[in-house]
């Protein structure tokens, strides 16, 4: 029997979090009295903003020899990781992603073409923007640097070490892609226009008024969970003030759609036909990833931790794509990673 194409994850993620969302807005008569067309959404795209109490972000972008990039650098001192974000993020995700980082390292997070204030034609093709990363570098007196990678960030991450190995020192990539997937299809018109705009504000509005709706739909898409794991993820999340906040800051991380799309489709088209240099990679590698990761399969971390010479790997019992930073365990994650940086940073 043939099987049938799939459709991309993050597009069913999308869309499942937004029915999950449908089935709670639609019924709320502040709906009627916000009117919903008109609303801008609430999102804050102010270049200074503060993403969490405590972490800010300062966008700035520079024109580099291989076309202009826009980046958050914080941080005075110490070793620079650069953080590769994530697919429907941009550089204010990627200081999220890694905040945590920050007392040791300054951190340096960029917008992938296609993400926030970075064009597409900035690099289209992963050594398109692994090259462009690298003129980043130049532009800002950095030789070298940790790179420290999420999901569909990874492959990126894996073409830059293996392009410029004499700028990275370490290597670490959480969840990473590292597999193809050739099934993707092109997003239609329809569907465009509903995550853009209606969809985004659904989300939103859900989110204020009935977060563990949204925190429902997301680990419906990145986690192969029981529902009794589900269920107590769930309220470690929603009890926890901490990860609750920084799980809210994640999901606003992701909007607008419309700022974020054309990276986000691009890195679909890009893993039709992938094909990442890993055994070029000589830099030290840690591989992390989740055995219940629903959105980036667990398979992607073992070839990628196979493949890389170099790599180690601390594989995640029962965590899924976003249990690096939400899980109870998550800080004994982050000292796995801490310590492997810090071992070998200069």
């Amino acid at each position: 029997m043939t099987e049938q194409p799939r459709t991309p994850r993050w597009r069913r993620r999308l869309r499942k979090v937004v029915v999950a969302t449908l089935g709670v807005v639609v019924g709320l008569p502040v709906l009627a009295g916000i009117g919903l067309a008109g609303w801008d959404g609430g999102v804050d795209l102010d270049p200074q903003r503060e993403l969490l109490p405590g972490v800010a972000i300062d966008l700035r972008t520079v024109d580099t020899a291989r076309g202009p990039i826009e980046y958050d650098l914080h941080g005075d001192s110490g070793p620079v990781v650069l953080s590769v974000h994530a697919g429907l993020g941009g550089a204010d995700q990627g200081r999220l992603f890694a905040d945590w980082l920050s007392d040791e390292f300054r951190v340096l997070s960029p917008s992938r073409p296609g993400y926030l204030g970075t064009p597409l034609r900035s690099g289209r093709t992963l050594d398109e923007q692994a090259d462009l990363l690298a003129a980043l570098l130049d532009e800002m007196g950095v030789e070298r640097v940790g790179l420290f990678a999420v999901s569909a960030g990874s492959p990126v991450a894996y073409t830059f070490a293996a392009r410029h190995p004499e700028r990275v020192w370490g290597l670490v990539s959480i969840g990473g892609v590292s597999l193809p997937n050739p099934d993707v299809a092109p997003r239609s018109a329809l569907r465009s226009t509903f995550m853009n705009s209606i969809g985004q504000k659904l989300v939103k509005l859900t989110a204020s008024v009935s977060l563990d709706t949204i925190v429902s739909g997301t680990l419906a898409e990145t986690s192969t969970f029981t529902a009794e794991q589900a269920a107590a993820r769930v309220d470690h999340i929603m009890q926890t003030e901490e990860v609750r906040r920084l799980f809210t800051a994640m999901v606003d991380a992701t909007f607008p759609y419309e700022k974020r799309m054309p990276g986000t489709d691009n890195d679909s088209l890009q893993r039709r036909e992938l094909r990442l240099p890993l055994d070029r990679i000589a830099a030290p590698t840690l591989i992390l990833h989740g055995t219940r990761d629903g959105d980036v399969p667990f398979e992607h971390g073992e070839h990628a931790a196979a493949r890389i010479s170099a790599a180690r790997h601390h594989w995640l019992p029962d965590e899924d794509h976003l249990g690096f930073w939400l899980s109870p365990r998550a800080p004994d994650a982050h000292r796995v990673v801490r310590a492997f940086l810090l071992e070998h940073a200069p």
